[in-house]
């Protein structure tokens, strides 16, 4: 099983941006830990990162080559209708993730304009969102 792994803007400042709400650890040390989920459980995991969503739209388009899309969209799943109709517009099912519980946050983050079209959504365990959405896939 193939999987890609979009991870939107600002992912990249993981392990110094907010650790009392995303933790300590770097976006590296989460994806080589995920790499190493992902291999027990004989899966292969292509990992991409941008703080642009045009680059994360192409992304989603491009994803045809993958069994899942496993998506951390940031603060653009609260707004990206560009990112909400790329992942309607494709085959390749999407399983929005995040680290923190948006539900417990901020009012604007309770809304997700990207969840309707999304396989299903997983918030708020931190690193471990991550394997869930790969669980989820792995069935």
């Amino acid at each position: 099983m193939k999987l890609l792994v979009i991870n939107g803007p600002n992912l990249n400042m993981l392990g110094k941006r907010e650790p009392g709400v995303y933790g300590s650890e770097t976006l590296d040390s989460i994806s080589a830990w995920l790499e190493g989920e992902a291999a027990a459980l004989g899966a292969e995991l292509t990992f991409f990162q941008s703080n642009v969503e045009g680059e994360i739209v192409a992304a989603i388009q491009d994803a045809d080559n993958y069994d899942g899309v496993i998506l951390n969209a940031g603060a653009y799943t609260h707004y990206s209708i560009a990112i909400r109709d790329a992942i309607a517009a494709v085959r390749t099912p999407v399983v929005e993730v995040h680290l923190s519980n948006v539900h417990a946050r901020e009012d604007f983050r309770k809304t997700s304009v990207i969840a309707p079209v999304c396989a299903g959504t997983i918030s708020g365990f931190g690193k471990l969102s991550y394997k869930l959405a790969l669980v989820s896939f792995i069935g």
